[in-house]
């Protein structure tokens, strides 16, 4: 740990941030503004890039509490970003910190019954992100009463397109991360306890890839199939071929999940369809199984398909990498959350494995260091993701709020040991996140693969 004057530097700002149960304490006292900001939020889900409403109450929020909210993202764009500077950052010199919520929601009929339900017809906050810009409000709120106790700048960003769109990457091009040297997100995670903090090491998230595959036959009369190659049955033939591939193929003791989503053809019940479209996702959370998975998928499908006379055409497109946690930030973060400085109550988790849905904040944590956290929303079995009933237990959002104040404190203290380490010459590492594969020898990102 870099010294300063025979101290340490993590040790002098321990001494004037205080203990993390403060902003728990501090964050309950604002429950019922966070409730009526969730619950505000809720019932205007709009869909990716599609965020107007929410964007337009969110900078009303923002600028209510003294701060200037600016636009990002092309023009007209949904996104929000926000600067909180410290007593010492106004000189640039100071470290900064990105904490971000996503502000979409998704095509899901709302079955939930509540009275703050969605009135936007066939729209739903059915993944948390209500709650998470809830909490992002909240931490707003905190650290502008409490500004000048800040180590550096904390960038509030609320970002658009997090369903299956990756705005993360819009984000990142309209340059979000410019100054940032940490960045920290969370997600309400049904099945944990509220009160609960859960971390996983390492790959916290899978990659999630996208795949296409259109089956050609021969159409003809349904009473003669013989003069006819029925696409109906090859796609059949594919869709076994693809289960029998992940379970035969891949290593068991590295996991992949195939999901064959949607499946379109035909335009007659007497008519031999002629072409079906199945679309699905590909999750994985090893670079090496990511990268040889398109290659295997369309031979398995080519064959399949040539196996009862038809022709098959597969379309790849990388879409999500994996997300992976830098370990010193997640070491540091966990500790403050559940040390004997920590949050009173608040119970830090170890997850063994790692989540098999993805986030596009994988984006961001490929360009500068940063912790992902899954922040217990309550054990509800009604109260599953993406389900037309998700719902949370309200009290998590103070946590959250407290939580994203904490990150926002310690994250700032360990860019700074790592800046004045640098300048030492102590050595500190940056982040032990490879922007490159050690597998691969290359990037694993989006783009080029």
């Amino acid at each position: 740990m870099a010294r300063v004057g025979g101290g340490s530097v993590k040790g002098a700002m321990e001494e004037q941030i205080g203990p993390a149960s403060r902003w728990l304490q501090e964050a309950r006292a604002l429950q019922t503004r966070l409730v009526e900001w969730r619950r505000h939020l809720h019932r205007i889900p709009e869909l990716a890039f599609q965020e107007r409403e929410t964007s337009a109450y969110l900078a009303a929020q923002l600028q209510e509490m003294g701060l200037s909210p600016r636009r990002v993202g092309e023009a007209g764009g949904t996104g929000l970003l926000c600067d909180i500077a410290g007593a010492d950052a106004g000189s640039g010199s100071g470290p900064t910190v990105l904490l971000r919520a996503e502000m979409d929601g998704l095509p899901v009929e709302e079955r939930t019954g509540l009275p703050f339900a969605s009135v936007h017809p066939g729209l739903m906050h059915a993944c948390g992100h209500d709650g998470h810009m809830a909490m992002l409000l909240g931490a707003a709120a905190l650290l502008t009463v409490h500004r000048r106790e800040l180590p550096g700048r904390v960038r509030l960003l609320f970002q658009p397109a997090e369903e299956m769109r990756g705005g993360a990457r819009e984000m990142i091009a309209a340059g979000v991360l410019a100054g940032v040297d940490v960045a920290f997100a969370q997600h309400l995670w049904p099945g944990l306890p509220v009160g609960t903090v859960a971390f996983k090491r390492g790959v916290a998230m899978a990659a999630m890839d996208r795949v296409h595959i259109r089956v050609i036959g021969r159409a003809g009369h349904g009473a003669a199939p013989h003069l006819a190659t029925d696409a109906v049955v090859a796609q059949a033939h594919v869709v076994l071929a693809l289960q029998s591939l992940i379970s035969r193929r891949v290593n068991p003791a590295t996991p992949a999940v195939l999901t064959l989503g949607t499946v379109h053809g035909g335009k007659q019940e007497n008519v031999i369809a002629e072409e079906v479209d199945l679309t699905g996702t590909v999750r994985t959370v090893d670079p090496a199984c990511r990268q040889s998975l398109p290659k295997m998928i369309e031979e398995a499908v080519a064959s399949a398909a040539a196996g009862v006379g038809a022709r098959a055409e597969t379309t790849w497109e990388w879409g999500y990498p994996p997300l992976v946690n830098d370990e010193q930030a997640l070491n540091a973060l966990a500790r403050a959350i559940s040390g004997g400085r920590g949050m009173s109550g608040i119970e830090v988790r170890w997850l063994d494995t790692p989540a098999f849905a993805s986030e596009d904040f994988a984006f961001y944590l490929e360009r500068v260091p940063g912790v992902f956290a899954f922040l217990g929303a309550g054990k509800d079995a009604a109260a599953v993701l993406h389900s037309p009933t998700f719902n949370v237990d309200e009290a998590v959002l103070p946590v959250g709020a407290a939580t994203l104040v904490v990150a926002a404190f310690e994250l700032l203290v360990l860019a700074r040991e790592r800046r004045v380490g640098q300048t030492a010459g102590v050595g500190l590492p940056a982040s032990n996140i490879p922007l490159e594969s050690a597998c691969l020898g290359r990037r694993v990102g989006s783009e080029g693969r």
